[in-house]
């Protein structure tokens, strides 16, 4: 009973009934009331009626049926928008260049897209429960072939240990019986003469008693050497299967933010053709070095090149020392030759903090560069902070490790790694402009050198209380010209072609490195 009154309760009634209301049919929309199956039928048979007035399905009026805008009947709805408009929304504001449906219409496509989404997320539901179910049997068959090798090999293990131990206490225990016996004897022995001929022969038992060394059988043999050998790599295979285990259920979960490190940019180097004073490379042109006699860095896009035939740039990670400030991402050709015009993507890491750096176009006159006044558009870089504690990332104390994300020239993510399987987040760049020839690249920039710095001079000076080496007799700087007889005692008067004062001692370090 107590269901019936409240299903009355929500039923919407008739509106033109004046005594006995009856359930409403229809809901008129531009009269704003309902209607039962009686007062329909003027709307139902009047052709004006039918062609201006919408029906729908009963539902309660509050004031929500007009245009709060124009005042007018809501009579459309926006797929743009998602949002109910009148026929002067439709035609003259914002909507009029979107894809407008009436309200039926509209109706019928959300339905269908809705159960299409449905089914392909009961699909996907379906596929997960089955590729876990498959993962969960595969991984049981590993870690237990894997538990009964280790158990087997441990039992064998302690088998060949106490087997040991009992035979040499055993062999202990017989030389101990056997002077016992002996002096037992003796001891029975009244007779003098007879006990002191007997006493060489209990002595020399009790002498063999204490020689016999416990140890002595307990020394690793090759059976017991290769059983240990073998427990030890079970037991590496068992803790490597426990990472990839838990490497695995982390990619299943979470497949975006879980993706192993190793190789991530194995194809990927420095390109040589665009390093700065300074710079150098390593022979597999990974490890970025800077030497200089000033211990500053200027600001320097150096580009990273793939050397496969077909180039992928999807994926890529980079260590940075902490004792400069660095950019990475992906820029054109524009922005790596001037680091003024061009498109730029990138992070940005400026002492402790870490920005997010990216191209918008600009159409105000007054927000235009002035290198840019002659363009319709101008290109301006926003800077943005981002927000360490938001993102749970705490202050960079080490060399932070990079990962870019790079996803068809859509967006580019950027993570901090968080171990060899884990990655947290830091934020995600959408790619606005219609560039296509988007390459990676970092810049690097320092204001003064590390005190610890290690410091490899080609003339290094002799310590106090050292032995006297032999006198330098050429300086070779770090650009790579020798400079023959050079004295170091005196003062530098000439310079090398760089720029560099011959003799002055300058700073080597590593900057970043692809991993």
């Amino acid at each position: 009973m107590s269901a019936n009154v409240q299903q009355d309760s929500h039923q919407i009634l008739c509106d033109m009934c004046t005594e006995d209301r009856k359930p409403a049919m229809k809901t008129c929309m531009k009269c704003e009331i309902s209607m039962c199956v009686l007062h329909i039928q003027a709307h139902l048979t009047t052709p004006v009626l039918l062609q201006t007035h919408p029906l729908t399905e009963p539902m309660a009026l509050c004031g929500t049926t007009k245009c709060p805008q124009h005042g007018k009947l809501l009579e459309y709805y926006c797929l743009d928008d998602l949002t109910c408009v009148c026929v002067s929304c439709a035609i003259e504001d914002q909507h009029r260049l979107h894809n407008m449906k009436t309200f039926s219409t509209a109706h019928k496509e959300l339905v269908e897209k809705l159960e299409a989404e449905q089914k392909a997320l009961d699909t996907k539901m379906d596929d997960v429960n089955l590729s876990l179910e498959k993962w969960e049997q595969s991984e049981r068959e590993k870690v237990g072939q894997l538990t009964l090798r280790l158990i087997e090999a441990v039992t064998n293990l302690r088998d060949i240990s106490l087997n040991q131990i009992w035979s040499s206490v055993s062999a202990r225990m017989v030389s101990m019986k056997t002077s016992k016996d002996s002096i037992q004897a003796a001891l029975k022995e009244k007779d003098t003469f007879r006990f002191l001929q007997m006493y060489s022969d209990v002595h020399q038992d009790m002498n063999a008693a204490k020689a016999v060394d416990l140890r002595k059988g307990l020394e690793p043999g090759t059976n017991r050497d290769n059983l240990v050998e073998e427990v030890t790599q079970d037991g590496e295979e068992m803790v490597e299967q426990a990472c990839q285990l838990w490497s695995s259920l982390l990619t299943l979960i979470d497949p975006e933010n879980q993706a192993e490190l190793s190789n991530a940019s194995s194809d990927l180097i420095f390109n040589k053709l665009t390093l700065g004073q300074g710079m150098s490379l390593s022979k597999d042109k990974k490890k970025l070095f800077y030497s200089t006699w000033k211990g500053k860095i200027s600001p320097r896009v150096i580009l990273i090149k793939n050397q496969l035939c077909v180039p992928d740039f999807s994926r890529w990670a980079i260590k940075f020392s902490e004792n400069c400030d660095w950019t990475v991402g992906v820029c054109d050709m524009n922005y790596a030759k001037e680091m003024k015009n061009g498109d730029v993507y990138a992070l940005h890491c400026q002492g402790k903090q870490l920005f997010s750096l990216k191209t918008e176009e600009e159409d105000s006159d007054a927000a235009r560069p002035a290198f840019s006044q002659k363009n319709e558009h101008s290109s301006v870089l926003s800077l943005k902070v981002i927000q360490f504690l938001e993102n749970n990332v705490e202050e960079m104390d080490q060399p932070p490790i990079i990962e870019v994300v790079y996803k068809n020239h859509n967006s580019i993510s950027f993570f901090s790694r968080i171990g060899q399987y884990q990655r947290l987040k830091i934020v995600t760049v959408k790619i606005t402009s219609g560039t296509v020839d988007l390459v990676p690249f970092v810049c690097l920039e320092k204001d003064e050198p590390r005190k610890d710095t290690d410091m490899s001079s080609k003339a290094a000076c002799p310590t106090p209380g050292s032995r006297q080496q032999p006198v330098p007799t050429s300086w070779e700087c770090y650009c790579g010209y020798k400079h023959v007889g050079f004295v170091p005692q005196r003062p530098a008067r000439a310079g090398c072609s760089c720029g560099v004062a011959v003799g002055s001692p300058f700073f080597t370090e590593v900057l970043c490195e692809l991993l």
